[in-house]
């Protein structure tokens, strides 16, 4: 299978945006880390059961979006007409 221009231009810009994106997974709360730090592993499990809950709906929520809109879109295109056939809008 040839692998398309815009599959390696896809490719490249996800690989640079990982990249950049690096620095960013080190910033850490202060808050957060201390109020970690100092409790039990009652209050950690908590926190990581927090970060899931803010994390996982607005995920699935994003994946059901593209999902829709991607059955939608096929929904509505039409086959190329021939150029005899154009109706003048």
């Amino acid at each position: 299978m040839r692998l398309t221009k815009q599959f390696w231009a896809a490719a490249g810009v996800l690989i640079i945006l990982l990249l950049v994106a690096a620095p960013g997974f080190s910033q850490n709360c202060a808050l957060c880390y201390t109020q970690a730090a100092s409790s039990g592993s009652r209050m950690i499990q908590a926190l990581k059961s927090g970060i899931l809950v803010l994390i996982v709906p607005p995920t699935l929520g994003t994946i059901g979006m593209l999902f829709i809109v991607h059955r939608r879109t096929n929904q509505v295109r039409r086959p190329d007409e021939s150029a005899d056939s154009r109706q003048d809008w």
